[in-house]
Order: structure tokens, then sequence, then C-alpha cells
């Protein structure tokens, strides 16, 4: 029988053979008899289609959401992705892939994020991650699946560029005597002398860390930018990591004796308050630490290294806090002797 109810179960399955060979087998979501007909006549003529004409197969977008899941599994910001796509699915659940279209994708886009009751806007670089995964989504089932002919085509929202916030030494050092807990003043710490990004420190393990050595590494899938990163340790991220020894037998850094599975974004800011620092979220601790490094001397290049940047680019944000290199430049256009009170130019050679 080409449709039949499973024991134990109300909802009808279907059973198809195809035309070149092969079966398909899966429910038809239903519990109505007819309703499951009319899927597997459905499926029975998709299937002749796709044998005779060529044509590609119907796909779901929760087909393409659990194989680019799947795909995507062990990667750094898969946690992200995973969010994001929850949140088209919720959208698109039961759509043909081939369907969808740019601007209902656009339409879907989230303007509001829930945390802990409160709403806020989403800012248009956290709009333009949600469009990154589900453009490498319909990409990858185009490109690389085939599944379909061609992928809407999905630009990125314009994100207002913003200064590069940071803050000077002597503040750092008040926000850390303002932190309460233990836990948190550590990680900041850690923080301010290695530059690294929170994730990485909340989920940085011993076997990650070599003290005599005074070095630690980031492995490949789980730096941002795909590539392995060396952080030597200078002596406060040493101290840091020693006042964890024993805490743990696996993760450095912990809260009350646990790996710590979030960060309390809530305590960083009240931190932050008491401290008189305004505007400062804890991925400034890694734009302080760079801007710091460029202040005292370190050439663009090694940051870059330093910092796990895949492009020079992202490190050119931080070049005009240090312009000494260009300071025999400015003497080009010196001002010479006045002459009835009207300041001459003159060339320095």
């Amino acid at each position: 029988m080409s449709i039949r109810k499973r024991k134990g179960s109300d909802v009808w399955h279907v059973d198809i053979r195809k035309p070149g060979g092969g079966r398909i087998r899966q429910t038809a979501g239903t519990t109505d008899k007819q309703e499951a007909q009319e899927f597997h006549d459905k499926l029975k003529h998709e299937a002749w289609r796709v044998s005779k004409l060529g044509e590609k197969p119907t796909r779901m977008f929760e087909e393409a959401a659990l194989r680019y899941l799947r795909e995507q599994a062990g990667m750094a910001d898969y946690g992200s992705k995973h969010r994001h796509i929850k949140h088209f699915q919720n959208v698109f659940r039961g759509r043909d892939l081939n369907s969808i279209t740019r601007d209902e994708i656009l339409t879907a886009l989230p303007v509001k994020s829930s945390q802990r009751g409160v709403d806020t806007d989403l800012k248009p670089a956290t709009r333009n991650r949600y469009l990154s995964t589900i453009r490498a989504l319909f990409n990858d089932a185009s490109n690389e699946w085939e599944w379909i002919d061609k992928a809407p085509k999905l630009g990125a929202a314009k994100e207002p560029d913003g200064r590069i916030r940071w803050i000077t030494r002597e503040d750092a050092r008040r926000l850390l005597d303002a932190i309460n807990d233990d836990w948190m003043r550590e990680v900041a710490a850690f923080g301010f002398a290695t530059g690294l990004r929170q994730g990485n420190i909340i989920g940085l393990e011993w076997s990650q860390v070599d003290l005599q050595a005074r070095r630690a590494w980031i492995h490949l899938d789980q730096a941002k930018a795909r590539k392995a990163i060396g952080v030597p340790l200078n002596a406060e991220a040493v101290a840091a990591v020693r006042r964890q020894l024993g805490k743990h037998p696996t993760h450095v850094f912990t809260r009350a004796g646990e790996a710590m599975p979030y960060w309390e974004t809530k305590d960083w800011n009240a931190a932050c308050k008491r401290a008189g620092i305004e505007r400062f979220r804890f991925h400034d601790v890694r734009h302080t630490w760079a801007s710091w490094h460029v202040q005292g001397g370190t050439p663009l290049n090694r940051l870059m290294e330093l910092g796990g940047w895949a492009s020079y680019e992202m490190v050119l944000r931080y070049a005009h806090l240090a312009p000494d290199h260009l300071r025999p430049h400015a003497d080009v256009v010196l001002m010479g002797s006045r002459t009835e009170g009207v300041p001459r130019l003159v060339a320095v050679k």
C-alpha cells in the first residue's frame, strides 16, 4: 500500500517507488487519509518529472536548514548560526525553497531582540549577521547542493561608521576594581592582557595553555577568522591564569567551580556604571588592548597576527591612534614669516 499508518501512530506515511529506481519513504504529516493521498500523489508526480524531464526535486526550507546546520557543526559560530536558522525556520517552514523570494527574506529579518523580558532594537550589524547566515544557506543550496537554480541576491544593510571605543589604563584599573565577582574580574583582566574575544576566554581549556613557555593558542575551529591564533602571555596574563590553577579539571576560567555557559552582561554593565565608564561592551576590551598596542609602537602587521584578524583592513581601524610616522610629513606645510599680517606657506626641504 502506498499510504499507510505505522503501528502506534495516527499519522499517515507514504511509500513510493521512483521511476528511475529507489523509493521515497516519509511521513505525510497528517492524520487525514485524503490529505495524505494528495501528498502522495504530489510526490509521485514530482518524482516522475524529475526522472523523465530532468527537473530538480522540490526541497523544503526545513530540509535545507537541517543540512546547512549539519555541515556547520563544529564551527566556532555554530551557536549564532543555529539561532539565525531557527528564526527563519519559524517563518519559512513548509515552503518550497525555490519559492522563497528576496523580499520575503528581507521582510523576515528580525527587528527586535528579547533578553530576559526586555525588548531592544536590533542594530544593523546584528541584522546583517542573520542575513549572512541565510545568504550562505541559499548559496550552498544553489552552488554546492544544486537544489535550486539560483540563490536570491541579498546585499548587506549599511552599518553606521562608529568610533573605536577604548579606555585608558587608569580607566581599566578602575573598572577591574569595580567588578564584584572574582570570576568576571579575572576574565576581564585576561582580556585586557591578551585581546582575546570573550568566547575564546570563557571557553579556554588547560590543554590550550603552556605556562612555562608563557603562551596559549586558539584552535582553527574556535577562531572567528578560521585561522589558528598563537597567544603570547605577558606577566599579567600569566598571573591571571595561575590564579585559576586547581579550580577546574578542563576549563581555565570558571564560575563557582563550573565552566561558564554565558556572560553576565547585566553585571558587566553595572560594574562599568560604578566605575563611571559609559557605553563599554566587553568586546571593547579587545579594542582597548589593540589601541594600547598601537600607541605603544606595535607595528600593525604584528598586531594583525596577535589579534588573529583575517584582513589588514581590520587592523587599519587603529592606525590613527599612533600617527607618529607621519610627523615629518606634517612639517611640509609649516608657515614661515608673516608679511603684512598674512601668513606665507613655505615648503620645508
